[in-house]
């Protein structure tokens, strides 16, 4: 635990807040939409909370208002009364919010970790790791991270003060961490050094189920056994992120804060319907994107970038789509919706070794896109219709040598060799020592060489389900998610007669009291 103090602003921040509580002032906390943002909100406000003062969300609404704090907004915010706005997970680029709101009376702390130039917005305190100036070396944090570090100086300040008694005493900032672990793996930070701490930790405690809201989730997406990764990363992320995408923009931070069962059994249920409304959108405009960037690929030269827009295309889902464009072709992809006035709201995903972040900055400062930002993997911007040509020009010029680096190391990486007959329960209860996985700690990849395609067929939304057997006769049951119309997909149905190598990573699946190990396919290669 690196002490808060080393992040750059940080002890300003905490003495600002910890005087907002002890006066009892309006406090407003500003969140983005995602499940970083909705658990950094709750995180924040449980937290004030049990110090002694309550604290409204605000969660903008992705459509109607976009990414990051907005100047109606912000005016409401301070006509209602509140005297300190904290921003989590957003407010670094608010330079022209800010500055009108700079004789508001409103003092703005900011809580973020998106890349930012020397240029800062004229806030009270700006707590961002990836501030230029900032030596805490705590880069990789997720903004609930930057959160939770900041909880910790404000609580530190608050004791130090005498603010707690034996009638009002300190929380156990421990309780809050399952919140914490929750937004680190579902906005895929390196899980090293301390976040890899957070998530163990938070694991655990998530078990405990002290948390309503986490509790009502996991029953509603059957969620079961021990917490894992996998867990916070598909079943509970994407339906927090539902109401963000499609539903109520404050669904994800009210599930998170309630201590009702009642009222978090009900979000919970809607939360889940919005997901899976949210899947049959992003499903349909993904077969439509896929096939808009496969014509686009054919005809251009410099294929570094794939720029891929829509009419009636849902703002909140391009981000999925821009994930599963990429992942297809290994290129860095963007994915915009316009709106009838001609003006586009995009989400961009890229691969290892090519900054789409600092590439969506300069096209902001070249005066190409209205707004823009975001890290190295993943920005989000806003663009007219008449300036797309220019972004993908811009884009592919920018980006041409980096992917062609990229493209030229990329391999897939495997850590050892097995037969289907030592993919046993044992095997992945000893992975397990070595969890939890994610960004920066990667699942181990397994080859299985020389084994037969015995059954293969579609199931589900477009899986391949594998039936494969070991040359001593063992069978090992196999999956490749996704991949019905990928040449994966192609090349497993064919189940070619000759024994093939496979690629992917152990999975564990517990049913009715029996454990079966099961292969997640990632590739596959003729055996030679």
């Amino acid at each position: 635990m690196p002490d808060p103090s080393s992040l750059a602003d940080m002890d300003r921040a905490a003495e600002r807040i910890a005087e907002a509580v002890k006066s009892g002032e309006k406090i407003t906390i500003f969140g983005d939409y995602d499940v970083d943002g909705a658990t950094s909100s709750a995180t924040l406000a449980r937290f004030l909370g049990a110090a002694g003062v309550s604290a409204d969300i605000y969660i903008p609404d992705r459509i109607f208002e976009g990414y990051g704090p907005n100047i109606e907004a912000l005016k409401e915010i301070r006509k209602g009364g509140t005297t300190l706005l904290i921003t989590v997970d957003c407010g670094t680029a608010s330079h022209a919010v800010f500055e009108e709101m700079a004789q508001s009376g409103l003092d703005i702390v900011v809580l973020d970790h998106h890349q930012t130039d020397d240029n800062l917005p004229p806030a009270y305190a700006i707590v961002n790791p990836n501030r230029q100036d900032d030596l805490s070396g705590l880069s990789h944090l997720a903004a609930v991270g930057v959160t939770f570090l900041t909880i910790v100086a404000v609580n530190r300040a608050l004791r130090q003060s005498g603010w707690y008694t034996e009638t009002r005493p300190a929380p156990d900032l421990m309780q809050w961490l399952d919140l914490v672990a929750l937004g680190t793996v579902c906005d895929s930070v390196a899980l090293t050094g301390l976040n890899r701490a957070f998530v163990t930790r938070g694991l655990a405690i998530m078990d405990n189920e002290q948390n309503a809201g986490l509790r009502a989730l996991r029953r509603t997406a059957r969620a079961s056994g021990e917490a894992s990764t996998y867990h916070l990363g598909f079943l509970l992320g994407p339906r927090i992120n539902a109401g963000g995408r499609i539903g109520r923009a404050n669904l994800g931070a009210c599930l998170l804060t309630t201590t009702e069962d009642f009222e978090a059994g009900e979000i919970a249920t809607t939360l889940d319907r919005l997901n899976a409304e949210r899947q049959e959108i992003e499903q349909r405009t993904i077969e439509v994107a896929l096939a808009e960037a496969e014509r686009g690929l054919g005809k251009e030269a410099d294929n570094s970038v794939i720029v891929t827009s829509g009419n009636d295309w849902h703002p909140g889902v391009v981000g999925l789509v821009a994930t599963r464009v990429k992942d297809r072709f290994q290129l860095p992809t963007i994915a915009i919706a316009f709106d009838s006035d001609g003006k586009g709201t995009g989400s961009g995903r890229s691969i290892s070794g090519v900054d789409l972040g600092k590439a969506i900055r300069s096209a902001v400062e070249e005066g190409i896109l209205l707004k823009g930002g975001g890290h190295a993997m993943a920005a989000g911007l806003t663009i007219e219709r008449s300036r797309l040509g220019d972004l993908r020009a811009y884009l592919s010029e920018h980006m041409a040598d980096d992917v062609v680096q990229s493209r030229a190391s990329d391999s897939l990486a495997v850590d050892g060799a097995l037969t289907a007959s030592a993919a046993t329960p044992a095997l992945m209860r000893l992975l397990s020592r070595a969890s939890p996985y994610g960004m920066g700690n990667p699942e181990p990849q397994f080859v299985l060489p020389a084994h037969k395609i015995t059954y293969a067929d579609i199931v589900g939304t477009g899986h391949v389900k594998v039936a494969l057997q070991s040359a001593d006769g063992k069978r090992l049951d196999a999956i490749a998610f996704r991949a019905a119309d990928a040449p994966l997909g192609a090349f497993l149905l064919s189940k070619p007669p000759a024994p093939v190598h496979l690629a992917g990573r152990l999975r564990l699946d517990r049913w009715q009291g029996r454990e079966r190990v099961q292969l997640q396919i990632t590739d596959a290669a003729v055996s030679k």
